[in-house]
């Protein structure tokens, strides 16, 4: 039995998703009934409409669970992920909380917990393969990850939808970005360095620094690391002016005697325009380099929104690797304990064979190359 903690636009695909192994019993819950709904008539799925963050609550709801899978918004990521390996339960988690979640290592050890963290896309599946580039060259000198989830039809203004919420995505612009450069750790502003890049099929994108690394910076030596999120060259410049109008500012302003921040309104008034739809047609790419000083491989990505289940790409490429991990602990794959970043496992070349082919039956592929 799985447990999915949130039912939002990456948790309703996991369910849908672990159901379709008819030997996996699958409960869903979340506070919220109208995202239950949809998933109330699908054979194997069992809904709850209760609070994951009460205690009491979400240790009567894991209690029989063999994997929980954790799909809460990052505020409450942190603190949950804490209880349930008090819980003692194994977790996959994709909540990608600002926290550190390597600090939890020590009390999932001693609760002999495995507790699989940040198992998106990127941070997920760039880790992952970070990792296996290791275990392939020995030392790395160099890495380089770009990831970015796009709209297929480019629409001004924005030209940029998203499965996340703007609050989400804006964080992604306004958190300081963290990097390695000869060794030494670095830290910029978000949005800065700018390059454009051509991908085939989609043309030329514009990537800039982004804090994505994450666990990397503690776990993988290479002396030169970088994530950078890309977009389709202009968005940048309209970030850029919301910042630096104040737009994205997170201190209260009072109007008309009611206090609130720039950021909310800004939200507020992106979510209609950001928000991808059914039928909304996105696609994901994603390019990762890792270099020794003589050789260097490459990971390309490119999927796209599936009209057949109506799951969105950037879903399909986060949720996913998600429910893949799920099944790998399931079939006693990684038996290891404690805080594990994908990373770690990337030495675990059958582990790394049986993501791509899962992934593959999925329709998701991830091509490999030398450079």
């Amino acid at each position: 039995k799985v447990v999915i903690l949130g039912a939002g636009l990456i948790g309703n695909p996991m369910a849908r998703d672990l159901a379709r192994a008819r030997n996996i019993k699958v409960l869903v819950v979340d506070r919220d009934i109208s995202r239950l709904q949809a998933l109330d008539s699908i054979e194997g799925i069992e809904t709850r409409v209760a609070d994951a963050t009460d205690l009491i609550v979400l240790k009567e709801l894991t209690a029989d669970a063999e994997v929980v899978i954790n799909a809460l918004p990052g505020f409450l990521g942190y603190q949950t992920l804490k209880s349930l390996i008090e819980l003692k339960r194994t977790v996959v988690d994709i909540a990608f909380f600002p926290e550190d979640a390597l600090t939890l290592d020590s009390l999932a050890k001693a609760n002999g917990v495995t507790a699989l963290v940040d198992c998106g896309v990127a941070p997920g599946m760039s880790n992952l393969l970070v990792g296996y580039a290791q275990s392939l060259l020995g030392t790395l000198e160099e890495v380089k990850i770009y990831v970015g989830g796009l709209p297929k039809v480019r629409q001004l203004p924005w030209e940029y939808k998203a499965v996340f919420s703007p609050v989400d995505v804006i964080e992604e612009y306004t958190r300081p970005a963290r990097f390695r450069v000869d060794g030494k750790l670095v830290i910029k502003a978000p949005l800065t360095d700018p390059e454009f890049i051509d991908f085939p099929e989609v043309g030329t994108l514009e990537a800039f620094n982004s804090d994505g690394l994450r666990t990397l910076l503690k776990t993988i030596e290479a002396p030169n690391m970088v994530e950078k999120t890309l977009r389709y060259p202009g968005h940048r410049e309209k970030i850029l002016f919301l910042k630096q109008s104040g737009l994205l500012e997170t201190t209260p302003i009072e109007i008309d005697g009611c206090k609130i921040s720039p950021l909310e309104v800004t939200c507020r008034a992106l979510f209609k325009e950001w928000e991808l739809k059914a039928g909304d047609q996105d696609l994901t790419v994603m390019r990762i380099e890792a270099k020794n000083i003589t050789e260097g491989v490459r990971f390309d990505l490119l999927d796209y929104y599936d009209p057949e289940t109506d799951i969105h790409s950037m879903a399909r490429t986060t949720g996913f690797t998600a429910t893949i991990m799920t099944l790998a602990l399931l079939n006693g794959m990684i038996t290891q304990t404690g805080i594990i970043p994908l990373e770690l496992l990337g030495s675990n070349h059958q582990l790394v064979n049986f993501v791509f082919e899962e992934f593959k039956k999925r329709g998701v592929h991830y091509q490999q190359s030398k450079i």
